[in-house]
C-alpha cells in the first residue's frame, strides 16, 4: 500500500467518525388528551382507563390540574379510551388507531347527561419503519438480538406518571332487593347491600376491599362476604395479586335432616379462600396468567381443596390471538376477574365475591362440586368486527343444581338447604363432556355492539325412570341420578349492549336458546368473552341527574334473568330440577 492509498483511508475513517449521528426512529405512538366540562372548564381527578383491541384494561391513569392524561410508548394497534368522573356521565371512544410514531389527541367534554370525545390524529412519518430484512438481521444475530430487550424500559414514564397518583381513593356501594341466587350460581340475597373500596398503598401498591351482607328469606342471621385483595404495581403494570376471601351464611333446617344447628337455628356455611394470581412473558408475544385458590368449606364436614389453573396466550397483532387454558377444582373466579377488569374492577370483583363454592349434600356429608376443564381458543378482529372459535372439554364431579317441588320427593339426607326460597340443592353426579364454539361480535358505533355465539356442548337428559316417578315415598337419590343420560345439543345466543343517546341509559340484553327438555349447564369460558346464556336475559344501569352536596354519581340497576323461566326440567309430579332459575333484582349504586 503506497502512501496515496495510505492518506486517502484516513481521510475516509475521518469523514465516517465526524458524521452526525441519525436520531433515533419511535416504533410507539402516543396518545394525549384533555378533560373538560360543558361550560369549558377542565376537570381534575378523572379517570382514564386504557384498553387494547381485546377491550383488555392495558392502563390506567388520572387527569391533572389543566384536565390533562397521556399514555405515552403505546405498541401499534387499536384502543379504546373510558373516562369516569363523579356527577358525569363517562366518555368513551374505541378503535383509536395508534401508528408507529404518531400522535392521538383526545378532546373530551363530559356531561351529565351525554358526553363526546373529539380525536385528532398525526400520522406516522415515511420511512420511520424498519424493512423486513433488517428485522430479520437483528433477530438473526446474536450480537444485536439484546437491543430488542430494551423495549420494556418504554413503559417506564407511565408507570412512575401512575405512581404519582397512588394515593387516590375510589369506592362504590351497591343496595339491591329482590329475589336471591340460588347457592348453584351465587350469594346475592333477597335485600342485600354491597361495597367496594380501592386505594393506593406506598405508592408502589394497590389495596381494594369489598363486602356483601344481606338477609335472606329462610334466615334470621345476614350472610356475609369479605374480600380484600392486594396487587403490587411493576413497570408492566400491576402484577402479581393475592386474595382472601371470607363468607359465612346460615341455612334453614329442614325435616328430618339431622343437621347440627346454628344460633338462629339452622346450619351454618363458613367458607375461606386465599387465591394467588400473576403472569409471566415467557418469550416475544407469549404471556402466561398462572395462580391458585386454596379454599376451606365448613358445613358438617371440613373440606379444604386447592385449585390450580393456567393460561397460555400468543398474541399475533393483526393475524389474531391464541389462547389455551387449564383448571382443576373450583372455577377460576380471580384470573376471570382481573383478565375482564373494567371500572376499577368493582363489578367483577363483587362478582366474584358472590360466586361461591357449589356446596351440595350426599348421604349427609358435604361435597363440593369440582370441574376440570381444558380449553383453547382463537380470537381474531378485523376493524370494528371481532370473530371467535374455541372448543373445550369439561369433567364435573358432584354437579349441583335446584330442585323445587313437592317436599319428601328425595331423602332430606341428600338435599341442601337453599338461600332464596325453600328450594334445596340437589347433587346430580358427576359427567364428562366436550364443547364447540363460534361468536362473532359488531361494534355497531361507538356507543352500541351486537353479537350472536353457536356452540354445541353436552347435556344431561332425563329419563322414564326420573320422569315418570310418583309421589308416593321419598326415592333414593341413586335412582334420580341414574335416570339422566348424556347427550349433545346445539345452542344459540345473541346479545346486543350499548348506550341509549340522550338518557345515558346502558342496555345489555341477550338471548340464549337451546332444547329446554334438558339440563344443559353452562360453561364458564376462561380464553374468551363468550357467555352461553339460558333464555331471555336483561341488565339495565340508568344514570341519575347528581344530587347537589353528595360527592357521587348515583346509578340505578335493574337484573333480570331467564325471565320467561326456560330450561326448567320435570323429575315427577310438581318437582322440577333447573341449573338457571328466574330472578328479579334492583337497587342503587353510589359512585365515589
Amino acid at each position: 500500500m503506497n502512501l496515496r492509498t495510505r492518506w486517502l483511508w484516513v481521510v475516509l475513517l475521518a469523514a465516517a467518525f465526524s458524521a452526525p449521528a441519525a436520531p433515533p426512529v419511535p416504533l410507539a405512538g402516543d396518545i394525549l388528551g384533555q378533560v373538560r366540562n360543558g361550560a369549558g372548564i377542565a376537570q381534575m381527578g378523572a379517570t382514564v382507563l386504557l384498553y387494547n383491541r381485546y377491550d383488555e384494561l392495558v392502563r390506567q391513569g388520572f387527569t391533572g390540574e389543566q384536565g390533562r392524561f397521556g399514555f405515552d410508548a403505546l405498541a401499534p394497534g387499536l384502543y379504546s379510551i373510558r373516562v369516569i368522573l363523579a356527577s358525569f356521565v363517562p366518555a368513551e371512544r374505541r378503535n383509536i388507531a395508534v401508528l408507529p410514531n404518531s400522535e392521538n389527541r383526545l378532546d373530551i367534554n363530559l356531561a351529565s347527561v351525554l358526553s363526546s370525545v373529539d380525536l385528532t390524529s398525526s400520522a406516522s412519518q415515511r420511512g420511520t419503519l424498519m424493512s423486513d430484512e433488517w428485522k430479520w438481521v437483528l433477530r438473526s444475530s446474536q450480537s444485536t438480538r439484546p437491543v430488542l430487550r430494551m423495549l420494556p424500559d418504554l413503559h417506564r414514564g407511565a408507570a412512575q406518571t401512575a405512581s404519582a397518583f397512588a394515593h387516590n381513593t375510589t369506592g362504590v356501594v351497591k343496595i339491591s332487593a329482590g329475589d336471591g341466587q340460588t347457592l348453584a350460581r351465587g350469594l346475592q340475597q333477597d335485600l342485600g347491600t354491597a361495597f367496594a373500596m380501592a386505594t393506593s398503598l406506598a405508592g408502589s401498591g394497590r389495596v381494594q376491599m369489598s363486602g356483601n351482607v344481606g338477609y335472606g328469606q329462610n334466615a334470621l342471621v345476614p350472610a356475609a362476604g369479605f374480600r380484600t385483595s392486594y396487587t403490587r404495581q411493576t413497570a408492566d403494570g400491576f402484577n402479581p395479586e393475592v386474595v382472601l376471601t371470607m363468607r359465612q351464611m346460615s341455612l334453614a333446617p329442614r325435616a328430618g335432616a339431622g343437621l347440627v344447628m346454628g344460633s338462629d337455628g339452622g346450619p351454618m356455611l363458613r367458607t375461606m379462600s386465599l387465591a394467588l394470581v400473576d403472569h409471566t412473558e415467557v418469550a416475544e408475544n407469549v404471556k402466561v396468567d398462572y395462580g391458585f385458590d386454596m379454599q376451606s368449606v365448613t358445613y358438617l364436614d371440613r373440606l379444604h381443596y386447592l385449585s390450580p389453573f393456567m393460561r397460555v396466550t400468543y398474541d399475533a397483532g393483526e393475524k389474531g390471538r391464541v389462547r389455551a387454558a387449564y383448571s382443576s377444582g373450583a372455577h377460576p373466579t380471580e384470573l376471570l376477574a382481573r383478565d375482564e377488569a373494567v371500572e376499577g374492577g368493582f363489578d367483577q370483583d363483587l362478582a366474584a365475591l358472590a360466586l361461591m363454592p357449589r356446596v351440595s349434600l350426599s348421604n349427609s356429608h358435604a361435597v363440593v362440586e369440582r370441574t376440570q376443564n381444558f380449553e383453547v381458543s382463537y380470537e381474531r378482529a378485523e376493524g370494528s368486527r371481532t370473530y371467535s372459535m374455541g372448543v373445550y372439554q369439561e369433567f364435573v364431579s358432584n354437579a349441583a343444581f335446584m330442585l323445587a317441588g313437592a317436599e319428601g320427593f328425595i331423602p332430606a339426607s341428600d338435599l341442601l338447604p337453599d338461600l332464596r326460597s325453600q328450594s334445596s340443592i340437589f347433587n346430580i353426579g358427576s359427567y364428562q363432556r366436550m364443547g364447540y364454539t363460534a361468536a362473532v361480535k359488531q361494534s355497531v358505533s361507538d356507543r352500541f355492539d351486537v353479537g350472536a355465539a353457536v356452540g354445541r356442548t353436552g347435556a344431561l337428559l332425563p329419563g322414564a325412570v326420573a320422569a315418570e316417578l310418583p309421589i308416593a315415598e321419598p326415592r333414593d337419590a341413586s335412582a334420580v341420578r341414574d335416570g339422566f343420560r348424556q347427550g349433545q345439543r346445539m345452542w344459540v345466543t345473541v346479545r346486543a349492549s350499548g348506550r341509549l343517546p340522550g338518557t345515558g341509559t346502558r342496555v345489555t340484553a341477550n338471548y340464549g336458546w337451546t332444547d329446554f327438555s334438558v339440563l344443559m349447564p353452562a360453561h364458564v369460558y376462561m380464553t374468551q368473552k363468550q357467555t352461553q346464556d339460558v333464555g331471555w336475559n336483561l341488565y339495565l344501569r340508568q344514570p341519575l341527574p347528581s344530587i347537589s352536596g353528595l360527592p357521587c354519581r348515583i346509578e340505578m340497576t335493574a337484573d333480570l334473568r331467564n325471565l320467561l323461566a326456560q330450561g326448567y326440567v320435570p323429575l315427577g309430579p310438581r318437582t322440577i330440577l333447573t341449573n338457571s332459575p328466574r330472578a328479579l333484582r334492583g337497587g342503587l349504586n353510589f359512585i365515589f
